[in-house]
């Protein structure tokens, strides 16, 4: 059995991409907690194309996990993370321009162990584009029906209607797991396909009252693997 097989079962999570994403690029994090491999999708290639060329800058090599929530998901990408002090307020780093949002319901969604990209509030940003460089990777929980039912209820009322969960996303929520009051709302752009025991690992940290870690996790390097 190999360790990619035997992670998979133990966590209970398929890593392979759904039937409608089409991985185009491959991305290595390497990180203080371990390795974790992203595939980025076809499907949105203006975050793809966008994240890459940060890895490529090294944009992301040296910055932080800077926001964990357990059973929610991990952040990173903030640009003033990579010398913050102990303890030090951060989210607000970043580049000086958004990206247009790339919402591909209901083949892509908020499923665990996908990537997507942070963006500010609805308040100041109704066209919900996306942050130059902070992104998330997902991990949640998992509903049951009666959870289910107040999820459509809360994104009917945040969507005005314009998000349904399908039979598919209703199964994946209630085996997979996940975090669909999101959907619709925030690009996803990716997946994990390795090392998703490292996010695991990472959501699990203990944090400050701001949700950071109390002990720096880090991304030492990022690289593109694959085009």
């Amino acid at each position: 059995m190999t360790k990619r097989l035997l992670t998979t079962l133990l966590l209970g999570i398929s890593l392979l991409p759904l039937r409608a994403q089409t991985p185009s690029a491959e991305v290595l994090l390497e990180t203080t907690a371990g390795n974790i491999r992203v595939a980025l999708y076809g499907e949105t290639p203006l975050h793809r194309d966008n994240f890459l060329k940060l890895v490529n800058l090294h944009s992301y090599d040296s910055l932080l996990f800077h926001r964990v929530i357990k059973d929610f998901m991990v952040q990173s990408g903030d640009i003033n993370s990579r010398h913050a002090k102990p303890g030090e307020l951060l989210g607000s780093g970043d580049y000086d321009y958004t990206t247009e949002p790339e919402f591909r319901l209901p083949q892509i969604y908020h499923r665990r162990g996908v990537i997507a990209m942070a963006r500010e509030g609805d308040d100041v940003n109704p066209e919900m584009r996306s942050s130059a460089s902070q992104f998330y990777i997902v991990w949640g929980r998992i509903f049951d029906d009666a959870g289910i039912a107040k999820i459509q209820e809360r994104l009917d009322k945040a969507t005005q209607g314009r998000v349904k969960l399908t039979p598919e996303m209703i199964e994946t929520y209630k085996t997979i797991g996940g975090t669909p009051h999101l959907d619709g709302q925030y690009t996803v752009f990716g997946e994990v396909t390795e090392g998703l025991e490292v996010i695991d690992k990472i959501q699990q940290s203990p944090t400050d009252d701001n949700s950071r870690p109390l002990e720096d996790i880090r991304i030492l390097k990022a690289t593109v693997v694959k085009k």
